[in-house]
């Protein structure tokens, strides 16, 4: 079965990715990860939609024949590589959630190696939560902050390079 599932990898965000990813629409409660149309974010120079955070911060992540699966940023802190990551919805909850993450775990490695490596999730997001886990991350802390909903519950988790070896 492990041969069957496909394999990823990430390139810089193309344009034509970036409107794609405007078009996806998650079920509730995932619906707080959608994006703007692609037409305001660019307008609006936010997030992707400034060509050169896009070009500096953002992945495609491809599969074997070019599809686009997701996307991934890279947000560089001092010493920490900050994970921002979304898959797809019509492909969420299907098992292949631990090779995208690590294609993007290995890309923020390549770039900064020595950078620690972590991300935030929500708390409640216990089916990303599990997929995080499932890729070498633990929990390293739980704090609260705002979001444009409101204030919000938050796990830091942090990869831990030993994790992932069997």
């Amino acid at each position: 079965m492990e041969a069957n599932l496909p394999s990823f990898h990430t390139v810089v965000m193309q344009e034509a990715h970036a409107a794609e990813i405007c078009t996806w629409s998650y079920p509730p409660p995932y619906n707080i990860y959608g994006f703007l149309p692609w037409e305001q974010m660019k307008g609006l120079g936010v997030e992707f939609g400034d060509p050169g955070i896009r070009l500096q911060q953002y992945l495609s992540v491809l599969d074997e024949q070019d599809q686009l699966w997701g996307f991934a940023q890279l947000f560089p802190m001092a010493g920490v590589t900050r994970l921002g990551l979304g898959m797809r919805p019509d492909w969420c909850g299907r098992g292949m959630g631990k090779r995208f993450v690590q294609a993007i775990v290995d890309e923020a490695k390549r770039r900064r190696p020595s950078d620690e490596i972590d991300l935030e999730v929500l708390t409640w997001n216990e089916r990303a939560i599990r997929t995080y886990r499932k890729a070498g991350f633990y929990i390293a802390d739980t704090y609260e902050r705002l979001t444009p909903t409101g204030m919000a519950s938050f796990y830091c988790m942090v990869h831990d390079p030993m994790a992932n070896e069997e």
